[in-house]
């Protein structure tokens, strides 16, 4: 058994089920999803276009609700909570990094990676001191009062990694990470993933349909019609 089995579980979900309705017309998009987590692991959710992926992060982050199952995260039964609290919970214990890097283009890369601290209410000075360390942490220390238009891809997305993990977060969802970059600056993400993961204990889901990346995952799970069809530890 793996070691991180021994660790938290920071995600447990059993029998998700989520249908969305047009007129008279259902599509399931999640069917009898089951998923545990722990604290510290890097795990890809793979499978093709159309495969539940995308509603699946959508209900363990609590931006969509669900039809019936459990959904345990972080300790919170998402199904108990109001839609206040979800949004304050997110805000508070998830981090998010999307394909495209969503950077402000007239901030500087520290003042991008402070909006999350800012936009809750820390002070700019603290906020701003806090956005340099994650900025060293991700090897951008130099860059920290460029702006993103004169970064390159791969910087704008460690600027992007940066902002997901300045407010400490528990869990952090990456969306297709390397699929805006070319090969090498991808690999560099993934491994500044990696490292992050192992040195700040935090847990990441890695959504992706980049074959070349699976090799920095503890597990795939493999999606496929609504379903997790298998979990399997990446040797």
């Amino acid at each position: 058994m793996a070691e991180y089995h021994k660790r938290n579980r920071v995600l447990h979900c059993t029998d998700i089920v989520k249908t969305f309705s047009s007129g008279e017309t259902e599509v399931k998009a999640l069917q009898s999803v089951n998923l545990d987590v722990y604290q510290g692991e890097l795990l890809m959710l793979v499978g093709p276009s159309g495969c539940g992926k995308t509603t699946f992060v959508s209900v363990i982050t609590a931006l969509l609700g669900f039809d019936s199952g459990r959904c345990i995260v972080l300790g919170y039964d998402l199904s108990t909570m109001s839609d206040q609290k979800k949004t304050a919970w997110r805000g508070r214990e998830i981090g998010f990094v999307f394909q495209a890097f969503n950077l402000i283009p007239a901030l500087s890369a520290a003042e991008n990676t402070a909006l999350p601290l800012t936009i809750s209410g820390i002070n700019k000075t603290t906020a701003i001191s806090r956005a340099k360390e994650m900025l060293k942490a991700v090897g951008l220390e130099s860059k920290k009062y460029v702006l993103p238009g004169n970064l390159s891809g791969g910087q704008q997305q460690r600027v992007a990694i940066a902002r997901a993990l300045v407010h400490r977060p528990k869990l952090v969802i990456c969306d297709e990470p390397t699929s805006s970059l070319d090969h090498e600056s991808g690999q560099m993400v993934m491994e500044l993933l990696k490292k992050l993961t192992k040195e700040h204990g935090v847990t990441m889901i890695v959504v992706t349909h980049d074959n070349r990346i699976y090799r920095y995952a503890d597990r795939i799970a493999h999606m496929e019609d609504g379903r997790i069809i298998k979990v399997e530890e990446n040797r």
